[in-house]
């Protein structure tokens, strides 16, 4: 079995939704079906991490493991955010270097 790569993708809000008082009820089960979906691929063993800036842009980051880089394009590509525009996502590898927990 060959090993994992690494990768990292960002997520942005379309300008639409920066302001709060423009999300729909849609928009928010997108976001919702997102989450779920994270939580998923975490307990699977995909996602090594996913959180958000708390500013007032917030970007979400999803840092994850894929056998390549079409893989993980993929998975970025089919996260609902996406795939319903209501994010816009940037890919890039990635090599986690320090990871609390891990070999202590």
């Amino acid at each position: 079995m060959s090993k994992k790569l690494q990768f990292i993708y960002f997520l942005r809000l379309i300008p639409r939704l920066r302001d709060e008082s423009n999300w729909t009820d849609e928009d928010s089960r997108i976001v919702q079906r997102h989450f779920i979906r994270l939580q998923k691929l975490t307990k699977e063993g995909t996602v090594i991490l996913a959180g958000r800036t708390l500013d007032a842009d917030p970007k979400g980051i999803v840092i994850l493991e894929a056998s390549s880089e079409e893989e993980a394009r993929s998975l970025m590509e089919d996260d609902p955010t996406v795939a319903e525009g209501i994010m816009t996502a940037e890919l890039f590898p990635y090599s986690v270097a320090l990871l609390r927990g891990a070999g202590d």
